[in-house]
């Protein structure tokens, strides 16, 4: 049944193709809002194997190739689809006053593009059939972000094409070496056989950094800020949410299974880079001035974490990195939601120094709720999903690299500071007058902010539909967060049946 969640996306958005453009935004959510229904329907199942792929459907494709239709689902691979449904739909409810200027069926027709590949991404268990899942949601992303962003939209988009396309390119040449040797694409079938060493000590790297590319890895980082900042809310939302997922699993369920030999050769380089990657990114959010700049190294620094988790070798970092995916998935939307939806759309700006002016807190008292909520998710405050996975992988971690978790630390006090500094300039400081009114539409456009104090300004109050987004977030890194064994009761079969945490690999 889980399959559903990738036909019923791609039929959504060719329906919006076709129908009035009124009804755009309600078919975009229908059709996340069933994907999010099967998903957690799914979730609940007790028939399924959590540990293996429990086979959801398998025909032939190219049979002179050995490339099968093959779905299947596990534990890891089923949370993950449901971090993707969530985010899908919240994205969709801060995208719900797209204006008709603005061209909505096509924005939701790449919006669920997306999604449907990212669906596709978690599900597959023929390697040619998740690649090419893989690399269909660089089309979508580059379209949204050049046509819909902002604040060099057609760079960001570029950049984000141009690096995907790289890790791309790196993952192909994997996956043919694999095929080449093993003479098969099944994940399954790939898992067993053993690869000689001489291969994966070359093969594994390879494979593992084109899918980092996409998870944002140090130093091949970049393009993370930049298409963070470039994109829309929705496409922001999405990319943190799901699609830095997608290199993350990628070099979990292919790179690190298939070749575990090669894993446990390069593995001290993982957790080096993930430990660069959190302090690194984390130093720079703190001398960002633009909110979305800081949101955008966070998700750096927060992956960071996932990186340091797969490389621990053992079922808790392992299944801590998992939970960090899901975790940062929802924390990372939400976000960028309050910073590019609540915020940017209402005051435009996103400068901090700017908007320290403002006193946000009063004109915009339910934003300001949600930023505090999720400030502290992403600061591991106890409660939030974010304090579930980092102190999983961190207590994995100090079992096989306990002076990583020392330096570790020092990006955690950074991100606390990032974190709060951007909280404090963002709604709690200044003092212009600014309040909350009914103007909506262009005409809630703010004027000039070069003298903020000068001039009130009245906002748009935040809407019913970025509430209900919001509050789904919050449910779900508050839920995590209180009762992490939700998640871990599912993904720790999955990550116990690894080929890697086997002796001998």
């Amino acid at each position: 049944m889980i399959a559903w969640t990738i036909y019923i996306t791609f039929a959504g958005a060719v329906l919006l193709l076709f129908l009035p453009r009124t009804f755009s935004r309600w078919i975009a959510l229908l059709t996340t809002t069933a994907t999010f229904a099967i998903s957690l329907a799914t979730f609940f199942c007790h028939d399924l194997d959590l540990a293996h792929f429990t086979t959801i459907v398998r025909v032939p494709w190219v049979p002179a190739l050995c490339m099968n239709y093959h779905l299947a689902v596990d534990g890891i691979s089923l949370t993950l689809v449901l971090v993707t449904s969530i985010t899908a739909v919240s994205s969709v409810l801060f995208s719900w006053d797209v204006a008709n200027d603005q061209r909505p069926n096509e924005f939701f027709f790449w919006l669920l593009l997306v999604v449907g590949s990212s669906f596709g991404v978690f599900l597959s268990t023929d390697l040619f059939l998740l690649f090419v899942f893989y690399e269909l949601v660089i089309v979508p992303k580059y379209f949204l972000i050049a046509i819909w962003g902002s604040t060099n939209k057609e760079y960001g988009a570029m950049k984000l094409t141009l690096y995907s396309f790289f890790g791309g390119a790196l993952v192909f040449i994997g996956i043919i070496a694999a095929y080449v040797s093993a003479g098969s694409l099944d994940l399954n079938q790939l898992a067993q056989f053993r690869f000689t060493p001489q291969l994966q000590a070359w093969a594994f790297p390879v494979l593992f950094l084109g899918f980092a590319v996409l998870a944002g890895v140090w130093p091949l980082h970049t393009w993370a800020p930049t298409g963070h900042v470039a994109a829309p809310t929705a496409g922001s939302m999405l990319l943190a949410g799901i699609v830095m997922k997608l290199g993350a699993y990628g070099g979990l369920r292919v790179a690190m299974n298939l070749f575990p030999q090669g894993f446990q050769m390069w593995r001290s380089w993982i957790a080096i880079l993930a430990v660069i990657g959190v302090v690194y990114a984390a130093a720079v959010a703190l001398r960002q001035r633009d909110l979305k700049f800081v949101i955008g190294y966070s998700s750096v620094s927060h992956m960071g974490f996932v990186l340091l988790g797969l490389a621990t070798a053992n079922v808790l970092g392992v299944s801590g990195a998992v939970l960090q995916m899901f975790s940062h998935g929802v924390i990372g939307a939400l976000l960028f939601a309050v910073a590019g939806r609540m915020i940017y759309r209402r005051t435009h700006t996103r400068d901090l120094d700017e908007l320290s002016l403002m006193e946000l807190n009063r004109a915009l008292p339910f934003a300001a709720f949600v930023f505090v909520i999720a400030s502290a998710a992403s600061m591991g405050i106890p409660g939030f999903s974010g304090f579930a996975a980092e102190i999983t992988i961190l207590i994995g971690a100090w079992k096989t690299f306990p002076i990583a978790v020392w330096i570790t630390g020092v990006g955690m006090v950074l991100v606390a500071a990032f974190t709060l500094r951007a909280l404090k300039k963002s709604f709690f400081e200044g003092g212009s007058a600014i309040s909350s009114g009914d103007v909506k539409g262009p005409a809630a456009s703010p004027p000039l902010m070069t003298s903020p104090a000068e001039r009130p300004i009245h906002l748009e109050p935040i809407s019913v539909p970025e509430k209900l987004g919001a509050s789904l977030l919050i449910f779900a890194t508050v839920a995590i967060g209180i009762y992490p064994k939700f998640l871990l009761d599912r993904i720790q079969p999955a990550v116990e049946a690894m080929r890697f945490l086997k002796t001998g690999g």
